[in-house]
């Protein structure tokens, strides 16, 4: 399978590359994401990552539909939705392999959340409208979770969806919602009743967010980015055939949604190449001030930064062994996500400090 996705040379292969498939079986491949990397038409928005400038639609766009034209759309997706089959390595190497070039991630909330839950629980009918539209990048989504009272706590929320005829009427405020503002639709948790287990009552309903009623308000942040808002919804009427799955049965959605992203093969290379850059500016400082007190309190810290992400990067590829052989245990996968999230805060703590004021 593999070998008709990457091998365009119909002549037999030489001993050499017999040998180096049987070392690595995964090297053609490799070979074709470091290729396509290195398309021009990927320039644009790989400076905007290199130069760490926020992601907006334009660019996760940009590279959903790039991706979308090479038939790698949705790594993570079965083939009969439209993605590569991909096993998890294949999955990593494609991660590894653009993080190093300095391509953007996929937008997450399309391709790797909702994307999976339509497939799952979604009825034909959902899944023709919404799932080609994800897969070529043309409409954008956000996730309507959070409530001013119900963030850790999300069986707490009070954002109500009432049937009436063949639509529901939602009410309610949802808040920290990312790319709200720039999103075509938002799969939301919403309250369709208020009996038995706060959990039994809730809804998955899929919003197209130019329906009336909808009002998006900008939340100022303190790095100046706009990313996050508050949604009010004020009447809002959504046809009942968006509900995802059975009313009363969100639940089940949004657990299963979490589990999708136990293990991403994402993140660690995304730390990797961040370290990269931290190291690059760490040398230039100690080329402007060789005698600094503090530079060597910086590289201790980087020093143990990129061991933990050495780490980080073993731990991953055993749990997806682990994984392709069906013995993965889920505390692994929760450990190193964990493990990644206090490496991600300490990496942009190291380069705060290093681009920040000079101390003694």
């Amino acid at each position: 399978k593999m070998a008709n996705m990457t091998q365009t040379n119909t002549q037999a292969p030489s001993s050499q590359e017999v040998a180096a498939a049987a070392a690595d079986p995964y090297a053609a491949f490799r070979q074709e994401l470091v290729k396509f990397t290195e398309s021009p038409e990927l320039a644009p928005m790989k400076e905007v990552v290199r130069s760490n400038q926020k992601m907006s639609r334009a660019e996760y766009s940009a590279w959903q539909k790039a991706l979308f034209k090479k038939g790698w759309g949705a790594p993570n997706w079965p083939v009969e939705h439209g993605g590569t089959g991909w096993d998890l390595q294949q999955r990593y190497l494609f991660e590894e392999v653009t993080a190093a070039a300095d391509c953007p991630p996929q937008y997450h909330h399309g391709i790797g959340h909702i994307g999976p839950v339509i497939m799952h629980f979604g009825s034909d009918e959902i899944k023709n409208r919404f799932l080609p539209r994800i897969l070529d990048g043309t409409e954008h989504w956000c996730q309507g979770y959070s409530e001013p009272g119900a963030g850790s706590d999300l069986a707490s929320l009070k954002s109500s969806a009432v049937r009436d005829g063949d639509d529901y009427v939602l009410n309610g405020q949802k808040i920290w919602t990312s790319h709200a503002h720039e999103a075509d639709m938002m799969y939301t948790l919403v309250r369709t009743s208020s009996e038995g287990r706060k959990q039994a009552g809730i809804s998955l309903l899929l919003v197209p967010l130019n329906t009336p009623g909808i009002e998006i308000r900008q939340i100022h942040t303190i790095d100046q980015w706009h990313h996050v808002n508050e949604v009010f919804l004020n009447n809002v009427r959504v046809p009942a055939k968006y509900l995802v799955g059975v009313e009363g049965e969100g639940w089940k959605c949004a657990k299963f949604l979490l589990d999708r992203e136990r293990l991403s093969p994402s993140t660690v290379p995304r730390l990797a190449r961040q370290l990269e850059q931290v190291a690059e500016l760490l040398a230039e400082k100690m080329k402007a001030n060789p005698g600094l007190p503090s530079i060597h309190a910086l590289q201790e810290r980087l020093f143990l930064a990129q061991a933990s992400a050495k780490g980080s990067r073993q731990m991953l590829l055993s749990a997806i062994q682990e994984e392709m052989q069906g013995t993965l245990a889920s505390s692994k996968s929760s450990a190193l996500k964990l493990h990644t999230s206090e490496l991600s805060q300490e990496i942009v703590g190291i380069a705060f400090d290093i681009a920040g004021p000079e101390y003694a």
